[in-house]
């Protein structure tokens, strides 16, 4: 078979039909799921001042922002907040194209952050892929549909039945999505511009970090 040299834009619609997968949405449709946004946290003094500055911040400006705007004026910050970052033997890894065979069919995309085994500049086991859009005043594309492909290259690379987490942002909406075998889960949207729903972004960035370690990183 010849492997498709360019990614190709498939839907959310196409990847379900495509592969047979059962799309479940709620806080409470998945075992994984209820655990997941189940997380609380609480925050130091220096991280309050992060939090309530880029809260602010995203409250005043958030709907004129631009991809790079939403990336590195907010995104990047709470990433930092939610203690994301390279803890050997795992690495965090921005804007790298992964791609596999899955079911005879080649799958080809480039992830927005990714945290993956690997070694150098090389993702080898991926683990949590996070793939942000357009504000949602132009939106082109569609990002759950990347992000689902991401999941099934990860399964296709991991050969392992650990489930695969990550995040879709679409301008100020945050979509938490586990994938189980071919079942994926969509919690109920945050709004980051929300106080509330801003804390429980954080919190669950910060439980995926021990369900890493705990759990995933035995394979």
């Amino acid at each position: 078979m010849t492997k498709q040299k360019e990614e190709q834009n498939y839907s959310e619609a196409d990847l379900i039909e495509m592969f047979g997968l059962e799309r479940l949405v709620g806080n409470t449709q998945l075992a994984l799921m209820i655990e997941w946004t189940a997380a609380t946290t609480s925050l130091n003094a220096n991280e309050q001042e992060l939090f309530d500055d880029i809260y602010q911040d995203a409250v005043q400006n958030i709907a004129g922002w631009q991809e790079e705007d939403l990336k590195m004026k907010f995104i990047s910050f709470v990433l930092r907040l939610g203690h994301l970052k390279d803890k050997p033997p795992y690495h965090t890894y921005f804007e790298k194209t992964i791609s596999a065979m899955v079911e005879d069919k080649f799958l080809k995309i480039k992830t927005d952050f990714m945290i993956a085994k690997g070694i150098l500049d090389k993702p080898q086991t991926p683990y949590f892929h996070f793939q942000e859009w357009k504000p949602l005043k132009n939106p082109q594309g569609d990002s759950m549909a990347q992000l689902l492909e991401v999941f099934l290259i990860a399964q296709a690379k991991n050969k392992n039945a650990h489930p695969i987490y990550g995040c879709e942002v679409v301008g100020k909406i945050w979509n938490f999505v586990i994938l189980e075998n071919k079942t994926y889960c969509i919690a109920k949207s945050y709004d980051c511009t929300d106080a509330e729903d801003l804390l429980k972004i954080i919190a669950m960035l910060r439980k995926f970090k021990e369900i890493l370690e705990v759990r995933l990183l035995n394979d």
